[in-house]
């Protein structure tokens, strides 16, 4: 008895030879298989000899067609989907309560920056009005007002000092009081 995978005649196609990848609808060129024998070769009768070539064709067994190659459906896969569900729950869930935890944290952030303009905006108002006090204060007829309140008079003629080194230093003489 003979083993044999291909036969002689035919040359076994490759997956490079197809360009669908080895899914094609012509598959009459494919070797038959058979569930879990694909793997194993075909067995095929020793041929028979010459001499009884010329029997009858009712005397010759009739040679089984060989099944054609057909591309299976991938298994089923049973995965368990209640845990599957229970974490997407749970992320969602999870992003739900993480965004209204930020949004309340940002609305919360609006109430105190609004309320450090509105302080911001009372201290720039006073640092004004204390700016234009002082400087209302440092003016020369404000200052000539308050030193007359206080009795003080102007001087009219400024009066030197000559000292030993020879440098000169004004002094304002006394005013003349009326």
């Amino acid at each position: 008895m003979n083993v044999t995978t291909l036969p002689a005649d035919r040359q076994r196609k490759t997956q490079r030879d197809s360009r669908s990848g080895g899914r094609t609808t012509n598959r009459e060129n494919y070797y038959p298989v058979d569930g879990a024998t694909a793997l194993k070769p075909q067995v095929r009768p020793e041929p028979q000899s010459r001499t009884h070539e010329s029997a009858p064709a009712q005397s010759r067994k009739p040679q089984a067609k060989p099944a054609r190659l057909t591309v299976a459906p991938p298994a089923p896969v049973a995965a368990p989907r209640a845990p599957f569900v229970a974490l997407v729950l749970v992320l969602v869930l999870t992003g739900v309560v993480g965004i209204l935890v930020l949004n309340t944290k940002i609305a919360e952030n609006a109430f105190v920056l609004d309320a450090l303009h509105k302080k911001q905006n009372a201290l720039d108002q006073n640092e004004q009005q204390l700016t234009s006090d002082i400087a209302n204060k440092e003016s020369p007829v404000n200052l000539a007002a308050r030193a007359a309140r206080l009795g003080l008079v102007p001087s009219r003629t400024p009066a030197f000092l000559l000292l030993p080194d020879g440098t000169k230093l004004e002094m304002p003489g006394p005013g003349n009081s009326k």
